[in-house]
Order: structure tokens, then C-alpha cells, then sequence
């Protein structure tokens, strides 16, 4: 019997998936998430986190291990959405409330970490036998310090709300701002440059329209978005709205020449309020993880092993001056802080390292012969090899160190009254709402978790029209 088909085939050739063009991605992609299973849970087990897993499975797989991936750019740049998100989320978690009250700490401690740290390394670098010029560069890019490597190394341990954890946000936020900044003077420091006759304000302009931009959206056109999102019962749509979010405030602040960062963390700050800040957070946190892990898998690749073999004494000694500095400047300002000891020594080893920025910074500076590119070279692998050791010290901090100067007494639980206890109601449906009405008439305060937002809406109108105990409602 003949086929259906001329060529032999049950489906015409047009129906045919074209799976040749998936193969050459397909064993980068194999080869990324096996690293990642492999690694992370070794790493976690014996106690150092899993930033350290994920990268020292980028050097194994990377071009300097098995070469087993290559394309160590299309993955970076892929996986930077990782660490905006991270600071989108960040953002949810920080009301503005609690940002002004951190102001202090943001521009206080953040100035004074910059500065100082700016100082030192750029002295230590000019006495190593660098020009001003290259030593203000390292200097300015090795006082950053990696926000996708502190935080998540501080949640593991559930340090985020500890003394160490508030002044490591606040300073990682005030140095997101100052990149901005570091990144436009860097042309400045080129031979032969001169200063601007004026200012640049088409420049400063684009800038501004970006950052009100983002203010209205987020102000005014996204919870009316999201409650006609969630009124369609379609979760897979309202995940890709989160995600739009994301990466359209990220994309507005980046045209604008400011940090994509700092633009999804201005998103996230605005729906801090919102009735589905939790939603959110649900929604985007597995694709933060994850690409949060390519990143730190992209940085083990990029790291250099050949100029570490061939000058290991220089590494070695650059990569330890830059964790005794920063550890050591740190460690002081938290004690002018009037810390104790053990929270000094938290801070301090919490951003000993270099950051993801540092990378950018050298880049541009070596591109207008700012910094030479030996130098970067060296920076650069320098900056790779403490962020590999932070969460080794941290953690051997964590379990031999701090245990032994903890003086914490026994802590003494308050006596919770019956008519203080807080009742959270799961759903607010029909059988929701008598529950909240028996409660209502018993004067006890409670939460209703609701997801359809119509009937948020209608719950949040009764709730203003009555004077019984208040109640919160989120979807």
C-alpha cells in the first residue's frame, strides 16, 4: 500500500518539528542544569551554601575545565536576569516605609564603605607599581561588592533581619546607586580626556523620564493591570505579566543609561503595598533561583585558570589583600556602629568580595585605556577567585567562630494573651465569609488569603464600611 504521502512519511514535511535547530542548545543546557545538580547539593551539604557549587561547576564545565559549554557571554548576558529579579524581589520585600527609615544606614554606612575602601585599594594598587589612573578604577570597582552573593548567602542562614544583614543591605543598596555614577566618570580618567563644558542634560533628561516612568506605572497603571489579570483565572498569564514587569522596567532603565537593577528594584518597591506582592513573589522566585544560578555558573567559566597558573603568587596576593581590606574596613565601621563582635565579624565577611559590577567597570575602563588590560585581567580574576572564597570563610565563621563569641542569654517568650491571637482565614468565599462573620461578632481581628481579586475587591469595600475589628485581605 502506498503512503499518504510521497515521501513515505504519515505527516507532510510542513508539520514536521524542526528539531536540528535545538541541538546545538541543547547540550549547553544539559550540561548547565547537570552541573548545578551536581554541585549545589555537595556544596550545601558540607556547609558552604550554593553560590560556592555553582561556581566551581562553571569552572568544571567551563573553557578552562571540560570545555563542556563555551558560549560563556550568551549566557551571562542571559543570565543577568537572574540578579534583576533578585533585586525586583528585594524590592517587594522592602516597603518604603522601612527604606526611609534605613536612610541612614543606606547613605551613611553606604558612603562611608565606598569611600574608604575606594581609598585604600587604590593606594595599595599605586604602591603595587599602577598609575593613579588604573588605581582609581580597581580601587572604585573592587569596593563593590556582589549583591547576588551576600543576600542569598545571608537568607540560608536567616541572617536578613540580624544587625550584619540590615547594614550588608543597606550598603549593597547605596553601592547600585553609586555604579551609576562610577561608570559615567570612568571616560573622564582616559588619557587626554577633558572635563564637559557643560552638562550633558539630554542625558540627565532621559534619566529622569525613565525614573517617572517607572514611578507612574508602578503607581497607577499596574494594580489596575494585575486585577484584570487575576480576574481571568489564567496563572500562567499573571506569570508572565510578573516577568514582563520585570524585565520592561529593567529594559526602561537600562536605555535610559541607569542599572536595569536599580529599575526592577524601583518596581518592586512600588508593588511593595500591593494586595499581590505575595502572588508576585510566587510566581518569580523559581526563575530568580535559577537564573540566578546560570549567573554564578557564568562567572566560574570566565575565570582565567591560565593566567592563574602561570602568576598564582600574584593572584594569590591580590585576591587576599582585597579580602583583608574590605573585611578589615568593614569590620571597623560596624564597630564605630557599636556593634559586637560577632556581628562586626558577620558584616565584614559578608562583602569582603568583589561584584558582578566590578566586571563592567574594568570593561569599560580598559575599552578608553583607563585601566591596562594585564591589569584587568589580573582585577578581573582576582575578583572571581573572592567571590569563590567569601562563602568559604563565611561559612567557617558561621560554624567555628561566631558560635564561640555569641554571649546571646535565654531568651524569655512573652505570655500571648487568648484575644491577641491572629486568625488567618484561607480563602473568602461563601464559607470564608461566615467564618468571618462568627469572628467578627466574637471581636476577633483577622486574615482572609483570597485569590480572585473581585472578590478582594468586594471584601476590601465591606471591610471599609464597617467599624468591627479591622481585617487584612491578600490574595
Amino acid at each position: 500500500m502506498s503512503s499518504p504521502v510521497g515521501n513515505g512519511s504519515l505527516f507532510p514535511l510542513a508539520t514536521r518539528v524542526p528539531v536540528a535547530t535545538l541541538s546545538p542548545m541543547l547540550p549547553t543546557i544539559v550540561a548547565l542544569l547537570t552541573a548545578a545538580a551536581v554541585a549545589v547539593p555537595l556544596t550545601r551539604r558540607a556547609g558552604f551554601g550554593s553560590v560556592l557549587g555553582y561556581l566551581l561547576a562553571g569552572i568544571v564545565i567551563g573553557p578552562a575545565g571540560l570545555q563542556l559549554v563555551t558560549e560563556t557571554e550568551q549566557i551571562a548576558s542571559v543570565s543577568s536576569l537572574g540578579v534583576i529579579m533578585l533585586l525586583f524581589l528585594i524590592g517587594l520585600e522592602l516597603r518604603p516605609q522601612r527604606l526611609w527609615v534605613m536612610r541612614r544606614a543606606v547613605f551613611g554606612l553606604g558612603t562611608a564603605q565606598v569611600v574608604a575602601t575606594t581609598a585604600v585599594l587604590a593606594v595599595l594598587a599605586h604602591r603595587a607599581g599602577i598609575g593613579w589612573t588604573g588605581a582609581a578604577v580597581l580601587g572604585a570597582g573592587l569596593a563593590m561588592s556582589s549583591t547576588a552573593i551576600v543576600l542569598p548567602m545571608l537568607a540560608e542562614r536567616e541572617l536578613m533581619q540580624s544587625p550584619a544583614g540590615r547594614d550588608s543591605f543597606a550598603v549593597l543598596l547605596f553601592q547600585d546607586l553609586a555604579f551609576i555614577p562610577l561608570v559615567a566618570l570612568v571616560p573622564l580618567l582616559a588619557s587626554g580626556a577633558a572635563m564637559p563644558n557643560h552638562v550633558p542634560w539630554i542625558d540627565v533628561a532621559e534619566g529622569v523620564a525613565a525614573i517617572a516612568a517607572i514611578l507612574i506605572g508602578g503607581r497607577f497603571l499596574m494594580p489596575p493591570l494585575f486585577k484584570v489579570i487575576g480576574g481571568a483565572k489564567t496563572p500562567e498569564v499573571f506569570t508572565a505579566t510578573a516577568l514582563a514587569i520585570v524585565a520592561g522596567t529593567a529594559f526602561i532603565a537600562e536605555k535610559a543609561g541607569l542599572s536595569p537593577s536599580l529599575g526592577a528594584f524601583m518596581a518592586g518597591v512600588l508593588l511593595s503595598e500591593s494586595e499581590y506582592r505575595h502572588e508576585l513573589q510566587a510566581d518569580i522566585a523559581p526563575f530568580e533561583g535559577l537564573l540566578l544560578g546560570f549567573f554564578f555558573i557564568s562567572v566560574g567559566m570566565a575565570a582565567d585558570l591560565n593566567l592563574a597558573l602561570r602568576q598564582p603568587v600574584l593572584l594569590a596576593g591580590a585576591t587576599a589583600t582585597l579580602l583583608f581590606a574590605k573585611a578589615g574596613i568593614a569590620f571597623g565601621l560596624a564597630k564605630a556602629k557599636r556593634h559586637d563582635t560577632a556581628a562586626a565579624i558577620r558584616f565584614a565577611l559578608a562583602i569582603p568580595q568583589a561584584s558582578e559590577f566590578s566586571f563592567v567597570l574594568f570593561g569599560a575602563a580598559t575599552a578608553v585605556g583607563a585601566l591596562a588590560t594585564d591589569n584587568a585581567a589580573m582585577a578581573t580574576l582576582a575578583s572571581a577567585a573572592s567571590m569563590i572564597a567569601t562563602p568559604i570563610l563565611f561559612a567557617g565563621s558561621e560554624k567555628f567562630l561566631i558560635p564561640r563569641l555569641r554571649t546571646d542569654k535565654p531568651v524569655v517568650f512573652d505570655t500571648i494573651e487568648a484575644h491577641d491571637n491572629t486568625v488567618i482565614v484561607c480563602g473568602f468565599g461563601r464559607v470564608g465569609q461566615i467564618v468571618g462573620r462568627v469572628l467578627r461578632m466574637h471581636n476577633i481581628a483577622f486574615t482572609a488569603l483570597e485569590r480572585d481579586s473581585g472578590q478582594v475587591d468586594v471584601a476590601l469595600r465591606a471591610n471599609k464600611s464597617e467599624t468591627s475589628p479591622p481585617r487584612k485581605f491578600r490574595p
